[in-house]
């Protein structure tokens, strides 16, 4: 990676590698970034920055030739080059307000180091990009669309969402053909806009593009939803041939109708774990670069797509609600509902795939 300051050590066995991306989607990339660098984390010309990459996917060698471009003068680390400790060495040599930068195909193991977490204690600013390889050929392509940072978009319709729903005494949810309703006023709605300047801590893990809460009153919930897509076993986008209609009563799942065998093993291991299936939170997708065609295989990832998705479980560590205790919730599980409008009291905040609120 000629421009960058260059850390290398004897290579060990070669990691497994996948083709190169286009050279359009690597000038995209660059041009991305550029604006998530400046206007999302804000990183200045005197600042010091940390690439850690790896070379075994075209995607992740796209996203750090990318970051080369963008940061002439950080200082770049191949993680199959060096030895774990000189990595977590080097990060204590960098100071509060620096910049790391995690290019993961998989995602980088530190010897129960908590990355994004031990980093954000050092103060430092992060942007993790995590299970590149769960996404291969023209997927990394999108991916890199949902890294273009637009802040009157993201903030202004973000802020215009979080805005209505903490003021909403109700919300309604409809697609094809069904409504789920929740009979409650919602949470503080939590933003992942690219917007730091309320929070503890600068960036995160990428693509960003999200706006979540929940029922205060998670018993308010009920109806039907249908999912056309849930996250699986392996973490992975499973889109069954039809969509799933999952019925709701006082804010739990009692019966998934035209249910695949896969989705119904996710609901038998939830209800042998945790006794029920709970749904929590309720998540306002941003990010136009993913639709219910245009897909990516990385549950996380695609978590941003344009939409409303819900998690199955009794986990949100984000909400505290009485009666559940943190070590007894076990699963958060991302399902994707069909959806042609939301409402929030009475105002329609998502029409024709796309969201109409505006700040």
């Amino acid at each position: 990676m000629p421009g960058c300051l260059l850390i290398l050590a004897a290579m060990t066995t070669a990691p497994p590698s996948s083709p190169d991306l286009p050279a359009s989607a690597i000038d995209s990339a660059t041009a991305h970034l550029r604006d998530v660098l400046a206007i999302a984390l804000e990183h200045g010309p005197g600042q010091r920055a940390l690439v850690v990459y790896d070379t075994r996917t075209g995607l992740a060698r796209a996203l750090a030739e990318a970051y080369r471009r963008n940061l002439p003068d950080a200082v770049c680390v191949d993680f199959d080059s060096v030895e774990p400790g000189e990595v977590l060495a080097l990060f204590k040599t960098f100071a509060p307000r620096d910049l790391v930068v995690l290019v993961q195909s998989s995602n980088f193991r530190l010897d129960g180091f908590r990355l994004r977490v031990e980093l954000f204690k050092l103060g430092l600013k992060v942007i993790e990009h995590v299970h590149l390889s769960r996404m291969p050929g023209t997927q990394g392509e999108h991916y890199i669309e949902s890294l273009a940072y637009d802040p009157r978009y993201f903030r202004g319709v973000g802020h215009a969402l979080k805005q209505r729903i903490d003021r909403a005494r109700r919300a309604e949810v409809h697609g094809g053909g069904e409504v789920l309703r929740f009979d409650s006023p919602l949470e503080a709605a939590k933003l992942n806009v690219g917007d730091y300047s309320a929070m503890a801590n600068t960036g995160g893990q990428f693509p960003i593009g999200e706006v979540f809460t929940e029922a205060q009153d998670l018993e308010a919930v009920s109806g039907r939803a249908q999912i056309h897509v849930f996250g699986d076993t392996q973490y992975l986008v499973n889109r069954p041939d039809k969509p799933i209609t999952i019925v709701i009563e006082r804010g739990r799942v009692v019966e998934a109708i035209d249910a695949t065998p896969a989705f119904q093993q996710m609901l038998d291991i939830i209800r042998r774990d945790e006794g029920e299936v709970w749904v929590r939170e309720l998540g306002f997708g941003m990010n136009r670069a993913f639709t219910r065609e245009r897909r990516v295989d990385d549950i996380g990832t695609y978590e941003r797509m344009c939409g409303i998705h819900l998690s199955l479980g009794a986990k949100h560590g984000v909400y505290a609600k009485p009666g559940f205790k943190r070590k007894d919730a076990r699963y958060h599980i991302d399902v994707f509902a069909v959806t042609d409008a939301v409402y929030l009291d009475d105002e329609r905040v998502y029409a024709d795939g796309a969201w109409t609120v505006e700040s």
